[in-house]
């Protein structure tokens, strides 16, 4: 008798992905992922005590290609970093709807919100490139983000259709418009 065919962790967690990318988050479960293996749901929770692991585990993979989407902005040298962070949101929007649905569109109550490494580097840019406090810089940050989200959003659901200079421009516009206003609030 041949030997039986190891699934491995990393095996689920990339069809997870697929899955996810492919279906929507809907699509991930046990069942789903074993009649994508070809087995049962057996291997799955042989690596996965719970259903709850396998979607951190999706999740944390996800964010991975997140941040591979930024670090190859960043590294294009096309705009500056503060811009790449925001270019790149948008793009892992646009080219993974899915995966930015999973990430960015699902309820977070309940979850640890607490500021990640990301957001302290661009409050950070934006405190030296602008010479203002923490809090100017986390609000100017909290603006811009809801912007770019959005229209992260709206690509992700089809909703509009951009392409890369408007958004460029659009992002200038957004920017440039919230540091001004909150540099004459100073002065106000």
């Amino acid at each position: 008798m041949p030997p039986k065919v190891k699934i491995t962790k990393e095996d689920i967690i990339k069809t997870a992905l697929e899955l996810v990318r492919n279906k929507g988050t809907e699509a991930l479960n046990a069942r789903s992922v074993a009649a994508e293996l070809n087995c049962s749901t057996q291997p799955v929770f042989s690596n996965f005590a719970t259903m709850d692991e396998l979607q951190n585990a999706t999740l944390a993979a996800a964010y991975d290609i997140y941040f591979d989407f930024i670090e190859r902005e960043v590294n294009s040298g096309k705009y500056p970093r503060y811009k790449s962070f925001g270019m790149a949101y948008i793009r892992f929007a646009e080219e993974e709807k899915q995966l930015f649905k999973l990430l960015f569109m699902r309820d977070r109550g309940g979850e640890d919100i607490s500021p990640t490494p990301d957001f302290t580097e661009s409050v950070e840019m934006i405190m030296k490139a602008n010479s203002v406090t923490r809090e100017k810089a986390e609000l100017i940050h909290l603006e811009m983000w809801a912007c770019v989200h959005g229209i992260g959003t709206m690509l992700a659901t089809s909703f509009l259709s951009l392409d890369e200079d408007r958004i460029s421009n659009m992002l200038s516009d957004i920017y440039l418009g919230i540091c001004q206003r909150k540099m004459n609030d100073e002065c106000n």
